[in-house]
């Protein structure tokens, strides 16, 4: 539903080590590097981490959540657990059922090296 993300980091090099393990939990391939950037290109969209280009610190964005999309609870899982492991910090409740408008959704929430909202969502039949 998006063409591209892009978040700030500090540090490019823990961030790829950390959405390398992270995203590929997803089955999406390691990052291309490109000078300051990495990408990650799938069918669906592009997400992508930056060194800031005006010399300024990289900060979260308040409110701000990137959700990636995951084919069952297990893959929530098993995502949350490699973002743990990478040095992520897991935030909200364990991962697990969330329900609201009609909708079941099975979601995981971590806060990423340089503080970004991060989640896995799985939506669950009805």
């Amino acid at each position: 539903m998006f063409s591209h993300i892009m978040i700030g980091t500090n540090d490019l090099d823990k961030a790829k080590v950390f959405y390398d393990n992270l995203l590929n939990t997803l089955e999406v391939r390691p990052a291309k590097v490109d000078g300051h950037r990495i990408f990650y290109f799938t069918r669906t969209g592009v997400f992508s981490v930056s060194k800031p280009i005006n010399g300024e610190p990289a900060t979260c964005a308040n409110g701000g959540t990137i959700g990636f999309a995951a084919n069952s609870p297990e893959q929530v899982d098993k995502w949350h657990a490699a973002g743990v492991a990478a040095g992520g910090t897991p935030i909200e409740n364990p991962p697990g059922i969330r329900e609201g408008a009609g909708n079941k959704l099975y979601i995981a929430y971590l806060r990423d090296l340089d503080g970004n909202k991060i989640c896995a969502m799985h939506r669950m039949p009805n």
